[in-house]
């Protein structure tokens, strides 16, 4: 009989599954904005993990914007989702979403400012177009995922580095989970936040358009970080 080939769960997949225990936990109102978790020994107990996976997850939720640490006095909630997150993904899956932006701010803010200088014509009508279609979708309430992705290639197709667009592809399943959560929860925003989300991709066109390459690279960083707010905290409106 062959032997079974197991693979010890690597710390970060475990600090990922606990990041989104304590998630689902604040999410549940267990823990409210300003309450304090339990002490890392607490929850090593209570979720059966080691010191330096409480640690990672911590790190990560602090990270995210989610809880702070006051020296001293243990760690707090400081900003809590929207609940309706848990209609469009796992907790435990919302870590790696939130991870994708912290690439997709140096990607994609790059690949905005060389669109600005590089566009062609062509690039500009393909970019037209890709937001009239998500101006559309989002406005008509369809699902705009497809349509959004599709906007950010056109961008990285735009920077004429073939590079851009490659890596934008690799990480297709990443940027479309993580677009998808903001853009439902969009979906079920205000109005306000509807034109906000449409105004941001219209700001990104018109600097490429202009070409100037410092404003596009800017505007897309606004817009991504606006966008992963959106998924943090639950009193960002628009």
């Amino acid at each position: 009989m062959a032997e079974l080939q197991l693979t010890p769960p690597r710390k970060e997949r475990l600090a990922d599954k606990l990041y989104g225990q304590i998630l689902e936990q604040i999410l549940n109102g267990a823990f409210k904005e300003g309450d304090r978790l339990p002490a890392e020994n607490d929850i090593c107990s209570a979720f059966s993990v080691s010191r330096p996976v409480v640690r990672q997850a911590l790190i990560r939720l602090q990270a995210d914007g989610l809880v702070y640490s006051r020296r001293g006095s243990g760690t707090f909630v400081r900003a809590v989702p929207p609940s309706a997150i848990t209609r469009f993904v796992l907790p435990s899956n919302v870590a790696g979403y939130l991870k994708s932006f912290e690439v997709r701010f140096a990607l994609e803010a790059a690949a905005a400012s060389l669109a600005a200088e590089r566009r062609s014509s062509q690039n500009l009508h393909n970019l037209d177009e890709a937001n009239e279609l998500l101006r559309e979708k989002i406005m008509n309430g369809q699902s705009p995922s497809e349509a959004d992705f599709n906007f950010h290639r056109e961008v990285a197709v735009a920077s004429g580095n073939d590079l851009f667009v490659s890596l934008f592809e690799h990480l297709r399943g990443e940027i479309s989970g993580s677009m998808g959560v903001a853009l439902n929860l969009t979906k079920l925003g205000s109005d306000e936040r509807r034109i906000a989300v449409l105004r941001e991709h219209q700001q990104i066109v018109e600097a490429i358009r202009a070409r100037n390459g410092e404003h596009a690279a800017l505007y897309m960083r606004y817009h991504l970080v606006r966008a992963r707010e959106r998924i943090t905290d639950a009193q960002r409106d628009p």
